[in-house]
């Protein structure tokens, strides 16, 4: 996945990837990683971003990156969130997230 490739390259601290198949219609895949500062954050999105739009992924929506506390990715299939470390610990999306979650409902 060239996300998480480019996530490994920019030295992302615990990347998590969460499948979200059958468990919501929002995406596949979600990756959630930290950065070191505010200026790691901002540099890892933007290699992810780069990366992403080179290899002709389709429109890339990209928000947080003024304040880069929380910079989220959004590809379609795969969402990239990428925290500071503090952040990411209050917002804990890999507990919202986790295996035990309940599915959406189908439509009927």
């Amino acid at each position: 996945m060239i996300a998480r490739g480019q996530l490994e390259d920019m030295k992302a601290e615990d990347i998590v990837e969460i499948n979200l198949v059958g468990r919501t219609t929002i995406a596949d895949t979600m990756l959630v990683a930290s950065g070191r500062s505010d200026r790691h954050v901002g540099a890892i999105a933007e290699k992810v971003v780069t990366a992403l739009k080179d290899a002709g992924f389709g429109p890339v929506r990209v928000e947080g990156v003024p304040a880069c506390d929380w910079v989220l990715i959004d590809v379609g299939d795969v969402i990239v969130h990428v925290f500071r470390p503090e952040v990411r610990g209050f917002y804990n999306l890999e507990k919202i997230w986790s295996a035990d979650r309940p599915k959406e409902p189908r439509d009927s």
